[in-house]
């Protein structure tokens, strides 16, 4: 039965907090932890968590606001759940923060943390709502609003998180996977069946891999392993079908095998799937190749306030998703999110963040994407780009006219081949200074006199992103930039960006409450800046309008 937790409200009379020594109490009071209660705890609202308990009466839950706490204390100092425990139970400054002024309150036992995981975790496959997300979002836009940040101008970044998987090649991955099958069969089914289970069964499936040396090696037993898989799931289909490692032995055997003519055939690494099978621990993570870099895991997009006038910044929307999303669909997906609880006007990316996804996002939104870099090739110096061209939109997005940079405007028509076109005037562009060095795109046809441009509307999206991309280098700011270091900050407690959980759930809740606990850092030194520059402007003003004897007395 759910029920609210109000008794950090009223402090106790008598407690360790209160029989601290003045100079450690003040210590406390001006540490994180009274800025964690202040700006974080205070604010969480146990309601949106009602729906995780039953409506009969029962014994009451755990306070659900530790709970949240505690989780985002494990992310922010990277603790196993064992040292979280026991910082909850002994750590006074840990305790404060939750509320909590004497050590024997609000005691527990360590797997009511992990039963509220698992609630949390059936609750967004059940709904797809991550509730420590709304959480998040509902503390962050209640401490815009009280410490007056400026929403309108954001930046937004993704990073690479790992998940705790093993690092295993793809024939480490199908051996095991009939390992686990072997598990779930009754006896009678396991010896039925020995002589196929037999070579994969006497280890490990990295002491297996590990004797199979070479290419050719490696190709001749993917291909046996393959034919047993094959015959393992023709036979064990009617009886296992419905359980968890058959399913996924379904799966790995559909992503690495081609059946040509009744025969297994394995399939060559390049045709496999970004999203096939990297762990038979972690089934949603996926696979990337950034630069010379391979990832198996997830990505992280981040996006926080930008705007020079603000005094801090704040994290306002965290996502995560398999590491093969594209920026841009990340973008499209966080945008009606953002619009809806912020003033935002102006996004700030990299250049990986356009694209046909973010496009159609931002089509017809009074939102203003600003890149500081572009994908693709480098257009040619020496010729004149789209972007050079100025291309007029009509109140549905279409463009409609087109001026060229000799400043010839003429109308935009659809083409068959290409999608659009544009024709100029001849006299004109034979006169064009553009024309004669050879830069103009805008070429004379065989039988039509007028010179031809033909685009498609990708290439029209583009040219606009480019045109803004280059407008912004103008200005000499890169208010972009800083984010690195935002995104620094939350994957920091986690060694090598990789988190100690595995599934997309979790890795998502973990990073949120890394994101949380950033912007309680953030308010805290602000806070703390605030209270020097306050007693430095008073020291000034005292020393500037006041004689000498005013100044000794306020010092004193």
């Amino acid at each position: 039965m759910f029920k609210e937790n109000t008794k950090h409200l009223q402090p106790a009379l008598i407690s360790e907090i209160s029989q601290l020594p003045e100079k450690q109490l003040k210590l406390l009071k001006g540490s994180w932890a009274d800025t964690f209660y202040h700006v974080f705890f205070i604010r969480i609202d146990e309601e949106i968590f009602a729906v995780l308990y039953s409506d009969k009466a029962s014994r009451p839950n755990v306070s659900v606001n530790v709970l949240v706490g505690l989780e985002v204390l494990k992310a922010a100092f990277g603790w196993s759940d064992a040292e979280l425990y026991e910082n909850f139970c002994f750590n006074l400054q840990v305790r404060y923060a939750l509320g909590y002024d004497r050590l024997g309150d609000g005691d527990f036992a360590i797997r009511t943390l992990y039963y509220f995981r698992e609630r949390l975790s059936k609750y967004y496959l059940e709904t797809g709502i991550n509730l420590l997300e709304q959480a998040f979002e509902h503390i962050t836009d209640a401490q815009i609003l009280e410490l007056q940040v400026h929403t309108g101008m954001q930046r937004m970044d993704s990073t690479q998180i790992a998940s705790n998987i093993v690092n295993a090649s793809r024939l480490q991955l199908l051996v095991g996977a009939i390992q686990r099958v072997h598990r779930v069969l009754r006896e009678m089914d396991q010896n039925r069946l020995a002589e196929s289970f037999a070579p994969y069964i006497k280890d490990t499936a990295g002491h297996y891999t590990y004797r199979v040396k070479g290419k050719e090696a490696v190709q001749e037993h993917l291909k046996q392993v393959g034919m047993v898989i094959y015959q393992l799931l023709t036979e064990l289909k009617d009886a296992y079908g419905s359980e968890k490692a058959y399913q996924v032995l379904e799966r790995i055997f559909t992503e690495n095998f081609n059946m040509i003519e009744h025969s297994v055939c394995p399939k060559e690494n390049q045709e496999l799937a970004s999203s096939s099978l990297q762990s038979l621990d972690d089934l949603e993570a996926s696979y990337r190749t950034k630069g010379n870099v391979h990832y198996k895991g997830y990505v992280a997009n981040i996006t926080e306030t930008c705007n020079p006038e603000n005094d801090l910044q704040l994290i306002t929307k965290v996502q995560v998703a398999p590491n093969n999303t594209d920026d841009s669909q990340l973008l499209a997906e966080a945008l009606p999110n953002l619009q809806e609880r912020t003033d935002l006007d102006i996004l700030m990316t990299d250049g990986g963040f356009g694209g046909e996804a973010s496009d159609s996002a931002l089509e017809g939104q009074p939102v203003k994407l600003i890149q500081t870099a572009i994908r693709g090739r480098k257009p040619d110096p020496h010729k004149l780009h789209l972007s050079d061209f100025d291309i007029q939109f009509d109140q549905n997005g279409n463009p409609t006219r087109i001026t060229c940079p000799n400043r010839q405007n003429v109308p935009i028509t659809t083409a068959r081949t290409t999608g659009l076109q544009a024709h100029f005037d001849p006299e004109i562009c034979s006169a064009c200074p553009f024309q004669k060095d050879g830069r103009c795109r805008a070429k004379p046809q065989k039988r039509d006199k007028r010179f031809l441009l033909s685009f498609t509307l990708k290439q029209v999206k583009a040219a606009h992103r480019r045109k803004v991309f280059l407008e912004h280098n103008d200005s000499g700011q890169n208010l972009r930039a800083a984010i690195e270091a935002t995104v620094r900050s939350i994957k920091h407690p986690f060694p090598a960006g990789k988190l100690p959980v595995r599934g997309q759930f979790r890795i998502a809740s973990m990073v949120i409450a890394s994101a949380i606990y950033v912007n309680v850092r953030r308010i805290w030194r602000y806070q703390v800046d605030q209270v020097f520059s306050f007693i430095f402007s008073a020291i000034r003003k005292l020393f500037f309008a006041s004689n000498t004897s005013d100044l000794l007395g306020f010092l004193q």
